[in-house]
C-alpha cells in the first residue's frame, strides 16, 4: 500500500532520516519503533506532507505522496491520528466526530460510520454530548481514531497513541486497535511502546538515528535478545 524508498530528510544541515527505506502491505499492522529522537515522527510527518523530503520517494497505490497536500490525502484514502490526541477540546464529542468527515456528503453513510464509531467505542457514546476537553486522557485517544475512522481511511496512521496513559489503558487501546485491523483497516503504527506495538504488529522496523537498524515480523522481534535489551527492558 505504502512504499518508501531510500527517504531522505533534513532539517538545515542534520539529517533527520538518513535514507530510509520500508513497506505497509494493504490489511497489515505495521509500527515503527524507536526511541525519542529516533526519526519516527519524522517519518510520519514526511508520508503526510508536513515535511519535504530531500530525496527518496513515498508510493501510496500509484500515487506519489511528496506532491499533493493533506485534503487530498484524505481524499485518497489517509488517516492521521496526531501525537498528543488533539482533539478539539471545546467541541463535543460528536462534534469532533464528525469533523472528521468533513470532505465526506453522504449523510446516511456518515451516521452508519457514527454507530461503528460508537460501537468500538461504547464510553464515547456515552459521551456524546460532553465537551472533549473534559475527556480523560485514554477517552481523548479513542475519540481522536474514531475522529480519524470518520474519513472512511484505507489506512490509518497512529503516532504515539499509548503516550501519557495507563498500562490498563493502554491495553483496551491496542486491543481495539488490533480489532479495526481485522475489520480490514491497514495500520501504521509510530510507538516507543515497543512491547505493547509489536504485540499486535504483523510486521515491526526498529529505527535508530534516523535509520532501520531491524525488521521482522512482530513476533520474531519481540523474541530478539537485542530487542528486548534496548526496548523491553530485559536483561540478557
Amino acid at each position: 500500500m505504502i512504499k518508501i524508498n531510500d527517504l531522505v530528510v533534513a532539517y538545515g544541515g542534520i539529517e533527520a532520516l538518513k535514507g530510509i527505506s520500508l513497506e505497509v502491505p494493504s490489511g497489515k499492522i505495521v509500527t515503527l519503533v524507536g526511541a525519542n529522537g529516533a526519526g519516527k515522527s519524522t517519518t510520519l510527518k514526511s508520508i503526510v506532507g508536513l515535511v519535504k523530503p530531500k530525496s527518496g520517494s513515498i508510493d501510496f497505490e500509484g500515487t506519489d505522496l511528496t506532491k499533493l497536500n493533506t485534503e487530498l490525502m484524505v481524499k485518497k484514502g489517509i488517516a492521521l491520528v496526531p501525537e498528543g490526541r488533539r482533539v478539539f477540546a471545546d467541541l463535543t464529542v460528536l462534534e469532533n466526530l464528525k469533523i472528521g468527515a468533513y470532505t465526506r456528503k453522504d449523510t446516511k453513510g456518515i451516521e452508519e460510520d457514527l454507530e461503528k464509531v460508537y460501537s468500538l467505542f461504547p464510553r464515547l457514546k456515552e459521551r456524546t454530548w460532553q465537551l472533549s476537553g473534559t475527556l480523560s486522557g485514554g477517552e481523548q485517544q479513542m475519540l481522536a481514531i474514531g475522529r480519524a475512522l470518520m474519513s472512511r481511511p484505507k489506512l490509518i496512521m497512529m503516532d504515539e497513541p499509548s503516550l501519557g496513559l495507563a498500562p490498563i489503558v493502554v491495553k483496551e487501546l491496542f486491543g481495539i486497535i488490533k480489532r479495526i485491523n481485522e475489520e480490514g483497516m491497514t495500520v501504521l503504527l509510530i510507538e516507543q511502546n515497543a512491547n505493547a506495538a509489536l504485540k499486535i504488529a504483523d510486521i515491526g522496523y526498529i529505527m535508530e538515528t534516523g535509520r532501520i537498524t531491524l525488521s521482522g515480523s512482530g513476533k520474531e522481534l519481540l523474541s530478539n535478545d537485542e530487542i528486548k535489551k534496548a526496548y523491553l527492558g530485559e536483561a540478557l
